[in-house]
């Protein structure tokens, strides 16, 4: 069985992919759980029963792996990965630190899965949750009608900057309740988030942010082509979860139940959406599944051969884990 080294197991993603390798079948002896400065005795649960140590990283050989999984920042990602990458094992970068090499293929299982073959250096990308949540409902769509635009509307849980902001937001709403200042508790977040929706994810590149940005390039980078995008991110009060509004404009006619037939027949989303009260999915329905949901589907009569719909998933399981979790099977395939 293949060695698997697991970059950053205990934060919220890398968990997620602890989580998928158990469900696999995967025996805890082949796998290898990594972060930086990690004291010795550090744990992380393996399955209800089992746990891992948690080994440094900075001292890790990685020759003792087949493949590494980085679920990490980026800036820890370029510090580690050509480490791993030197000893000519297989990689799966979910930091974003290789998105700009070009020798280095973004994949959505699902999707692209063809692009494994361009990994010269045995190291695959994945995008960012809010990409790979938006483009896989529409991979279908795309390959018939062809997508030439999309809007994107993200609303963002905390889970996105890691156990301190969701703390941060949990440790707000207390002491809203309890009617005391937050003046010393707004070190993540710039302002308030508990009960406030904040239009910034990410620092600012230029006009956009770093998330607005990053929908843009990778959907372009996963598809191909001309497509147009324009994305707008902000942060809510949740601790898991992401769900997004988007309308998309296609080159060829297209009609809002045919739509909702290739959905319904894409492996990974879910389709529920009924035109009454709740009949919808929302962001709280989603945490810990591993699918999908679309609801809200409708004809964008706004502009020609055009639609829109509103889609949730859990965007640390769903959305980046899952994704990462078959990558890795397909490159150890290949």
């Amino acid at each position: 069985m293949s060695k698997i080294a697991v970059v950053g197991a205990t934060e919220n993603i890398g968990r997620e992919i602890l989580s998928f390798l158990y469900e696999d079948g995967i025996a805890a002896d082949d796998v290898i759980a990594l972060e930086p400065k990690s004291p010795l005795g550090n744990l992380v649960s393996y399955g209800e029963d089992d746990e891992l140590d948690v080994y440094n990283l900075d001292d890790f050989d990685f020759g003792k792996a087949d493949i590494a999984v980085f679920a990490t920042t980026e800036e820890i990602g370029k510090r580690y990965l050509p480490k791993a990458a030197a000893k000519g094992i297989k990689i799966i970068d979910c930091s974003g630190a290789t998105f700009a090499d070009t020798d280095v293929p973004m994949v959505v299982a699902g999707i692209n899965e063809h692009a494994i073959a361009e990994a010269k250096k045995k190291i695959v990308s994945v995008p960012s949750a809010l990409t790979t949540q938006m483009l896989l409902p529409l991979s279908k769509v795309n390959e018939k009608f062809f997508v030439k635009r999309l809007i994107a509307s993200a609303y963002i849980s905390t889970s996105v900057y890691g156990k301190e902001a969701m703390d941060e937001l949990f440790n707000q709403t207390r002491k809203i309740y309890m009617n005391t200042t937050l003046a010393d508790d707004e070190q993540v977040f710039k302002k308030q988030i508990a009960f406030n929706v904040l239009p910034q994810v990410g620092e600012f590149i230029g006009e956009e942010t770093r998330f607005e940005w990053a929908i843009n390039a990778e959907s372009k980078k996963v598809l191909g082509g001309n497509m147009k995008v324009h994305a707008n991110c902000a942060f809510v009060p949740a601790f898991i979860g992401a769900a997004l509004y988007v309308n998309a404009e296609c080159a060829a006619d297209v009609d809002v139940d045919e739509v909702r037939k290739l959905m319904k027949e894409t492996k990974g989303v879910v389709v529920f959406d009924k035109q009454l009260d709740g009949g919808y999915v929302s962001l709280n329905d989603v945490q810990g599944e591993d699918d999908i949901y679309i609801s809200r589907l409708r004809q964008d009569l706004s502009v020609e051969n055009g639609f829109s719909f509103w889609c949730v998933a859990d965007n640390l399981r769903a959305s980046v884990a899952k994704n990462a979790f078959h990558v890795m099977k397909l490159l150890l395939k290949h």
